[in-house]
């Protein structure tokens, strides 16, 4: 893991061990949100690495499969994202924006380098069992 990897990750969990600590502590309202935006920022993450993955694996690909991927992910992304931010972040009290965004970005940005370093390490040891076969 790189510095700029573990540097990312220290940042990223002092921001979401203070936002959601600091309302857990002082029984803020905001508290449940914090922890729905965390779920939210890693599935995100997930989603990141699955469109890189999808992305890296077009290579080669008709070029009408690569305009149908992306029609299809502009095609479910836009709308579920008009909803996200109308229906959900708009509708919330504005003191709670900035923490649950805050949350959200952190935990976006911590659970890509865990999700990637867990999906290395899975690789890494098919790899190593398709070896030893």
């Amino acid at each position: 893991m790189s510095k700029l990897s573990k540097l990312l990750m220290a940042i990223a969990s002092i921001i979401l061990i203070g936002f959601v600590g600091k309302a857990f502590i002082l029984d803020e309202a905001v508290k449940g949100y914090l922890v729905t935006f965390f779920f939210v920022g890693s599935g995100l993450a997930l989603l990141r690495l699955f469109i890189n993955a999808m992305i890296g694996k077009m290579k080669g690909k008709h070029i009408v499969v690569k305009i149908g991927f992306f029609a299809v992910l502009l095609g479910l992304g836009i709308p579920f994202q008009s909803w996200f931010r109308t229906e959900v972040i708009f509708s919330m009290s504005k003191a709670f924006i900035v923490p649950s965004i805050s949350v959200m970005v952190a935990s976006v940005v911590l659970m890509t380098i865990v999700y990637g370093i867990i999906g290395k390490r899975i690789q890494a040891a098919r790899v190593e069992k398709l070896q030893l076969n």
